[in-house]
């Protein structure tokens, strides 16, 4: 297993001496923040490569029995104030962290990875919605803000930091004010437990769970990638210019499985999943 991390340590560095560690000086920001990109990453463990297979296993479970459950909606409850019903399109799939190419070869496309996702049907949500960590966008932060929901559609929202950018944000066009993935991610993910705001979204997004306004990926429904633009419409799949994540994860959240029967099951509670 290979861990690539590319240009991104330059950035995370910078970001280490400017913003994550913004009380220490430069050499001892950098090594801080190796430490902690060492530890959310698993790479301090004394067999990193068994961790990551444990871990995949782990996720690659959870990913099997959502997609055997087929919710047709979960719905969000926190002390905070979240409750949010949200749909799931027919013949939808959750994704775990790892891939295949063409060769068949499995790879991890990003690490760290924590998250199984999917799409939801952008026409059924309904409800409030509270974020739980400030979100970086265009280089400005926007922090405690909530949504409310209706059929699919932001009708009201609020920031304390950074609303007008939010705004901005969610008037990108169609499909910029709808939801278009759902990640669930257990609260006690290295990435939380390590108590550090990264300002970097592929790190941040799984520290917990967390939505993403805008385009969905079309792989998150059977035979999706082999879909027309209309097609996937028709089950709710979004489509936008914009694919922008947010958290939402708290220690008390609870998310419950809705099947078309009726039929409840619980998913997540205390935050972590409950299967």
């Amino acid at each position: 297993m290979i861990l690539y991390l590319g240009a991104l340590p330059e950035l995370l560095l910078r970001l280490g001496q400017k913003k994550v560690f913004p009380d220490l000086d430069e050499e001892e920001a950098v090594r801080k923040l190796w430490e902690k990109i060492f530890f959310v990453t698993r790479m301090d463990e004394d067999d990193p490569v068994q961790k990551w297979r444990d871990h995949l296993d782990t996720m690659a479970k959870h990913a099997d029995w959502l997609n055997e459950m087929q919710f047709d909606r979960l719905i969000y409850k926190s002390s905070n104030g979240t409750n949010l019903t949200v749909g799931l399109p027919k013949g939808h799939k959750f994704i775990a962290g790892d891939s295949k190419n063409a060769k068949g070869q499995t790879f991890i496309a990003n690490i760290p990875t924590e998250e199984v996702f999917s799409c939801p049907d952008c026409r059924r949500i309904d409800g409030k919605l509270v974020a739980t960590k400030p979100l970086s966008y265009g280089g400005n932060i926007i922090d405690n803000f909530s949504f409310e929901f209706k059929d699919g559609k932001v009708v009201s929202f609020k920031a304390e930091v950074g609303e007008e950018v939010l705004k901005d944000m969610l008037n990108q066009g169609e499909g910029a004010n709808t939801l278009g993935e759902i990640a669930l991610v257990p609260y006690d993910s290295p990435i939380n437990n390590s108590k550090v705001l990264f300002y970097n979204t592929l790190f941040d997004e799984n520290a917990s769970c967390h939505f993403a306004f805008g385009k969905a990926y079309p792989t998150c429904v059977e035979n999706g990638e082999n879909m027309s633009n209309e097609e996937l419409k028709e089950l709710g799949v979004n489509d936008s210019l914009i694919h922008v994540d947010f958290m939402v994860g708290a220690r008390d959240l609870e998310i419950v499985g809705v099947k078309e029967d009726g039929e409840e099951v619980k998913v997540f509670e205390n935050g972590n999943f409950a299967i």
